[in-house]
Parts: structure tokens; sequence; C-alpha cells
């Protein structure tokens, strides 16, 4: 439970939670550490309600009955947790800009927890063939990766720069794709530069100072605004530079020479169901593999400083 920003995570007896209408009671079998996590317990998200269960990355075990799955049936709840259906965005495809989105996690209770509901309308049927643990990455660092990726466009050499837990997962769908990855990780940092070259990475180095050549594109998925006057620099002329998180330090200036040539800069927000829809559906083909650590739900706060540190190799996930 969150009491307040820039406090810990503390254990507490809940009630048991009531589904209102279309939502479904859930036994939470795992929940994924994502960094959104991190910034709303570190107060970079200042508007979370209070107090909180965090955690948007849920596989859980249907306990009641259901217009959509039944009883039993083991599904995912990621990030958006409800949209309003009737604004401009909803309209016309783009319900992860909705103006009133309510989110797992932030505005709605999350899956720090043994017990959680959720938005039918808004939870997945989960592919066969991941444990829980290895699934719940799937449900946003796979997810915001693949709609990172995607709004990349049909860049053949592609950097990932902060390679945990999204990067991870989008290495492995660039290079099924035919893709050349070049991963950019803390200068000197060279444990996650070998993991990436084991997931079949081109390169990998220090973001910083960027690859060897040129690039068509970068996502950069570290919360460091200076990353992204290095990206447009490592970038060709009409080359795009992605920021994948929902909170970044600020962007330093940069002289408009780095951003001339038609090159892009542009952010991810979110994520529709239709993202992940698709992304669910291609995570067993290419065969994505989720390299995770798992800790105990009283171990909260160790992951999230784990997170904080840089020292998770993958995805850090809270089992019950």
């Amino acid at each position: 439970m969150l009491d307040a920003g820039r406090t810990p995570l503390r254990l507490a007896d809940l009630s048991d939670p009531e589904p209102g209408p279309r939502q479904i009671l859930l036994r939470v079998r795992a929940c994924g550490v994502c960094r959104t996590d991190l910034h709303i317990v570190d107060g970079d998200l200042a508007q979370p309600k209070l107090p909180l269960v965090p955690g948007h990355q849920i596989v859980g075990e249907v306990l009641d009955d259901s217009s959509r799955f039944e009883p039993g049936t083991r599904v995912g709840v990621p990030w958006l947790g409800w949209t309003c259906g009737e604004c401009r965005y909803c309209l016309t495809g783009s319900e992860n800009l909705c103006d009133r989105a309510r989110f797992t996690g932030y505005d709605i209770d999350g899956g720090y927890a043994e017990l959680a509901v959720a938005d039918e309308r808004y939870c997945f049927a989960l592919p066969e063939g991941y444990a829980d643990e290895q699934a719940a990455p799937l449900l946003c660092a796979g997810l915001i990766g693949y709609r990172s990726l995607r709004l990349a466009g049909d860049s053949e050499a592609i950097g990932l720069y902060g390679f945990g837990a999204s990067a991870h997962i989008v290495c492995q769908v660039a290079v099924a794709q035919g893709r050349r990855v070049f991963a950019g990780t803390r200068k000197g940092d060279a444990e996650t530069q070998e993991f990436a070259r084991s997931l079949g990475a081109a390169w990998a180095g220090d973001a910083a100072a960027g690859p060897p050549e040129e690039l068509d594109a970068v996502i950069v998925f570290a919360p460091a605004g200076e990353l992204v006057p290095a990206a447009l620099r490592h970038v060709r002329k009409g080359g795009a530079v992605v920021c994948a998180g929902i909170h970044m330090s600020d962007i330093p200036s940069f002289p408009y020479e780095l951003l001339w040539g038609e090159r892009v800069i542009r952010s991810v927000a979110n994520l529709t169901r239709a993202d992940g829809e698709e992304f669910l559906a291609l995570a067993p083909t290419v065969p994505v593999h989720t390299e995770v650590e798992t800790f105990r739900l009283e171990q909260a706060n160790e992951a999230l400083d784990r997170l904080r540190q840089g020292a998770l190799r993958g995805a850090a996930v809270l089992v019950p």
C-alpha cells in the first residue's frame, strides 16, 4: 500500500475488493514491477489516488462469473483500465489518449495484492505456454515496447536506449522481424551489454556515445532526457526518436541542426486494447522469452529499489 509519494510501500490487511458493474474479481497470481510504479512511488507522477495499491502488469485468475471469462480463466490486466468511449480520441481509435482514462495501479487499485478487481472489457486472454511470472512483463513492458516499435516505423537499424524490461522484449521482436538492433546502456555496463548481444543485438555499448553507424530510429526507454539529443545525433536524416516512458527528466536544449533534416521526436502514451491483442498473439510466434527475477509480495520495496538502482536483468515480478 502506498500512502504518499516518496515513502516506502507498507504491508496492509485490506477488505476484499468488491467488483462494480462490468468488473471481475481476480486472484492475483503474479504482478510485474514497472518503472511507472517506481515513478508513482517516487512522486514523479503526482496525482495517483491515495492510498493506492500499485501494479498494472497483473496475471490473475477469474473468481466470479463474467460475460467474457469463465471462473478459473487466467487473464492479464494492463495499465489502461477504463476509457469513456465517447471522446474524440475513443471514437477515432486512439483510446490510449482518452481525456478521462483511468489507469490500473494509479487511478484504480492494482496488483501488488492477493486480490484485485478489473473491468472485464480491458482484460486480455493470455497465450498458453507462459508461466504466470513469464506472462506478467508482457502486459506493459511488452505492450508499450511493441507500440513504440510500431511507431518507429519500418526502421532497419534501430537503437534501444535503456536496455531493461521493455527493451529486452522489443529486441527479440525486432530481431525476429529482420531488423538490426543497437542496444544503448550506461557507459561500462558490460553485463547488460552482453545480455543484449545474447538476445541478438548487433551492437551494445554506451548510449550517450552511440553506435558506429547511423540509425534509422532510436527508442528511448530510459527516463533520461539527456538521451534525446544524443539519439538525434545518432539517427539519419528522416529518422525518428521515440520516447517510450510515461515520465522523463527534462530534455536539455539542443541546436536546431540536430532536428533539422526532417528528423522527428515523438512520445508514446499508454496503449490500446488493439495493441494488446496484436502483441499477445505475436509473442508466442517469435517466441518472446521474458527474463524475470521474482520477489515475494512482501519484498515489493526491495524490487523497486533494485529497479531504481538499475540492478535488474530483464524484469522484476511479484508473486504471492
